[in-house]
C-alpha cells in the first residue's frame, strides 16, 4: 500500500493545484525518462509542458507571475515529481530556488529576467570568481560549476568576491569579504559540457565561465541579505538555502517512494531463486517492507510537520529564529538521510532484478546517491545541529 500523498496539516488549494498539475504531466514525464537520461537534459517538449504548468515559478513572487507557494507545498511537489523522474524534480527544485532572486531585484530588472514565460535563472558554485567594481557595475571574471538546469535557462548567476579598482577586497559592515550574486544573460557565458555523472544525469548541471564581462549594478544581489529584500511576502523571510533544503528533501523522499512502490509491485510476481513461495509471502520480507514504510512515512511527516510549523510561526512573528533554522536543517537533512537508507534497502531487497537497466530500481539508486552527495544532503549538517542543542558554537553558514 503506497504512502499517503498529501498531509492534512499542509494540504490546501496550492497543494491540490500544483499536485494536480504534476499528475496531469506524469505520463509525459515518465515517457521522456530514457531521453532525459541519454540527452542529459530535459527534452524540449517536456520543458515546454513544465513551463506552461508554471512549475518553474513556484517560488517566484506573485508580483512577477509566480506562485509564491508555502514551503510544505514546494516539498510535496518535488516529492511527487521525483516519484516519476528525479532529474525533472531536481531541475524544478533548483531553478525555483534561483527565482527567489527576484525578491531582491528592482521591479524592472526582475521583469526583464523573469517576465517572459521562459524566463529561467540557473546558477552554480564558483569560489574563485572575481568582480571588480567599476562605474555603473562590475567587471566579472570567473567560472562556476554544478549549474543545474543551465541548458534550459535564459539567465545565469554567479557568486563573486567584490574587489575595488585597486585590487583590494571590498568588505561589508561586518568586516567580512563582500560577496554578491551577479546575473547575466546565458548568451554572455561559455558553457562547458562537464556533466558526465552517475546520477541525476538529466539535470544538465554543467559548468560556465565569463571573462571581463560587464554586469550592471542593478543586476546584482546580496543573496538572502534581508536589507536588500524588496518583496514583502513571508516566503522571502526564508533563505534560498532553506528552500533548497526542503525541496531536495522532497526529491529524496520521492525517489525512495518510487523505489518502495517498485518493490511492492515486484513482490507480487517474483519468486526468488531457490525458494518455493513468492517474495510477498516471505515473513522476513513482510517485516522489512513494514519497517521501510514506517521509516519513509516518519521522515516525510516529520519534514512536512516541522517546516509547516515553522512556516506558521513566521506568519505570526515575521521572523525566523536560529532555533527554527536549526530545526529546519535537522528535518531536511534527516529526510535525505532516511530516504537514502530506505532506497538502499529497497534496492537490495529486490535482489538481482534490481541491477538491470530495464527496471525501476537501477536509475533511482544512482539518482538517490547523487542527491545524497550534494550540499543539502551532507550528514555533517547534523554535527552543527547537535552542537547547537548542546549550547556549543555552531557553524551557521548553511543553516
Amino acid at each position: 500500500m503506497p504512502a499517503p500523498r498529501e498531509d492534512a496539516a499542509t494540504a490546501g488549494d496550492d497543494a491540490a493545484d500544483y499536485l494536480g498539475r504534476v499528475k496531469a504531466l506524469a505520463p509525459k514525464i515518465a515517457a521522456a525518462g530514457d531521453e532525459i537520461e541519454s540527452a542529459r537534459r530535459l527534452p524540449p517538449a517536456l520543458l515546454d509542458a513544465l513551463i506552461e504548468a508554471g512549475l518553474f515559478r513556484m517560488l517566484l513572487p506573485r508580483a512577477y507571475g509566480g506562485g509564491e507557494v508555502a514551503p510544505p507545498v514546494f516539498a510535496q511537489v518535488t516529492h511527487a515529481l521525483a516519484e516519476i523522474d528525479a532529474s525533472t524534480a531536481w531541475c524544478i527544485g533548483q531553478n525555483s530556488g534561483c527565482s527567489m532572486a527576484a525578491a531582491y531585484l528592482a521591479p524592472e530588472v526582475a521583469r526583464k529576467i523573469f517576465g517572459a514565460p521562459r524566463g529561467i535563472l540557473a546558477w552554480g558554485a564558483g569560489p574563485n570568481a572575481r568582480a571588480v567594481a567599476v562605474e555603473g557595475g562590475y567587471r566579472v571574471t570567473g567560472g562556476w560549476g554544478f549549474a543545474s538546469g543551465s541548458r534550459h535557462a535564459t539567465w545565469l548567476g554567479g557568486n563573486c568576491a567584490i574587489h575595488n579598482a585597486d585590487g583590494s577586497e571590498r568588505r561589508g559592515a561586518d568586516g567580512l569579504p563582500m560577496v554578491r550574486t551577479l546575473l547575466f544573460p546565458i548568451g554572455e557565458a561559455e558553457i562547458t559540457d562537464t556533466w558526465h555523472v552517475v546520477g541525476l544525469r538529466g539535470t544538465g548541471s554543467d559548468s560556465y565561465a565569463v571573462h571581463d564581462l560587464f554586469v550592471p549594478a542593478a543586476h546584482s544581489i546580496g543573496r538572502d541579505v534581508q536589507e536588500e529584500r524588496r518583496c514583502p511576502g513571508r516566503l522571502y523571510r526564508l533563505s534560498t538555502s532553506n528552500l533548497y533544503a526542503c525541496g531536495f528533501a522532497g526529491v529524496a523522499l520521492g525517489i525512495a517512494r518510487g523505489m518502495l512502490d517498485a518493490l511492492l509491485d515486484l513482490a507480487q510476481e517474483k519468486t526468488p531463486r531457490g525458494l518455493k513461495h513468492a517474495l510477498r509471502d516471505s515473513p522476513v520480507f513482510q517485516t522489512d517492507i513494514a519497517v521501510l514504510e514506517a521509516r519513509h512515512r516518519a521522515a516525510r511527516h516529520y519534514l512536512l510537520g516541522e517546516i509547516g510549523a515553522i512556516w506558521q510561526s513566521v506568519a505570526r512573528t515575521n521572523d525566523l529564529t536560529l532555533d527554527q533554522r536549526m530545526a529546519w536543517r535537522l528535518a531536511t537533512t534527516h529526510a535525505i538521510q532516511e530516504a537514502l537508507a530506505v532506497a538502499d534497502a529497497a534496492y537490495y531487497a529486490a535482489g538481482a532484478t534490481a541491477i538491470f537497466e530495464s527496471n525501476r530500481f537501477e536509475r533511482r539508486l544512482r539518482d538517490m546517491h547523487a542527491v545524497a552527495q550534494q550540499l543539502q544532503g551532507r550528514r555533517a549538517h547534523l554535527e552543527q545541529v547537535g552542537k547547537h542543542f548542546l549550547g556549543l558554537a555552531a557553524d551557521t553558514t548553511f543553516v
